[in-house]
């Protein structure tokens, strides 16, 4: 179980696979009402160059639509301003270090893992475990060749070039309020399973990109999102479900356009009963995998 890892990569080994490995089904749905349609895609937010070309059906789904629509606004996330207040909001400024929030135990887990990759701990001290958690795992990532754009700043890109309207499901600001507690009251409990799963990464990731290229949502539901519901459920629901539910009326709306849309989210957001593509389900929306 990779709490945040999972959630950053998807809230992913480095291989290369034909496209037509992935003819029965993949990671993109087309939904429909009333003769009105969009596309929604599920998205990995670090991939390797291996990974590229994306499967064909994103390319179909990406010419159709005249207006890309991601999780919030990918540009703003990466500007100067934007990051600083990130790091501000993830950071201890009322006097506590790490060391003084983590048992010893686990700081001492955590200095030995730094150790081992050659980082400087004394860097870590003022952040909150959950940038601690994301820090880590982006570093493991990179590690092992996952250093490519993922798909969301991929289309986000390339609509910009193309001349695609963008749109978002939420703010900057609203993803750095869910991203900045993360963890809040379980901060061991964070670092420990962070640490431990980091050791599994390649064939952790080995799984969930196969089971992301094939649009399997039971997979990873079952690798992914039930552990988190059952081990993290304040995580689970700050950063899943209160964002699946507060999309949904902007979903609705888009599919009540007169344009096409192409909507791209993290792919975690797609699975489960409580996930995207049921809800629409519920609502009498037809979800059919491309």
């Amino acid at each position: 179980m990779m709490i945040i890892t999972r959630f950053f990569l998807f809230c992913f080994l480095s291989f290369t696979l034909l496209s037509q490995a992935w003819a029965e089904s993949s990671s993109v749905w087309k939904v429909s009402k009333d003769g009105k349609h969009l596309f929604i895609g599920g998205t990995i937010h670090m991939l390797s160059q291996d990974d590229y070309p994306l499967p064909s059906v994103f390319d179909t789904a990406y010419q159709q639509a005249s207006v890309v629509v991601l999780e919030t606004d990918a540009k703003a996330m990466q500007e100067p301003a934007f990051q600083q207040r990130m790091m501000m909001a993830m950071m201890y400024r009322d006097g506590r270090n790490l060391q003084q929030v983590l048992k010893p135990k686990t700081f001492a887990a955590l200095s030995e893992h730094m150790q081992s990759r050659g980082l400087p701990l004394d860097q870590m001290l003022l952040l909150k475990p959950g940038m601690v958690s994301m820090t880590l795992s982006v570093i493991e990532l990179q590690r092992l060749g996952q250093t490519a754009t993922g798909v969301d700043s991929y289309f986000s890109n390339r609509a910009s070039q193309d001349g695609k309207q963008l749109g978002k499901l939420e703010t900057v600001e609203q993803q750095l309020t869910f991203l900045a507690d993360m963890g809040k009251g379980r901060e061991d409990d964070m670092i420990l399973y962070t640490l431990r799963d980091l050791e599994d990464l390649p064939t952790i990731l080995s799984d969930m990109k196969s089971a992301w290229r094939k649009g399997d949502m039971a997979s990873l539901e079952k690798t992914s999102l039930t552990e988190m519901r059952d081990t993290f459920p304040a995580i689970y629901k700050s950063l899943l479900l209160d964002r699946n539910n507060d999309w949904m009326p902007k979903i609705e709306g888009y599919i009540r356009s007169a344009q096409v849309e192409f909507i791209l989210v993290g792919s975690l957001h797609l699975a489960g009963d409580e996930g995207v593509l049921e809800q629409l389900k519920a609502r009498g929306y037809q979800v059919e995998q491309l």
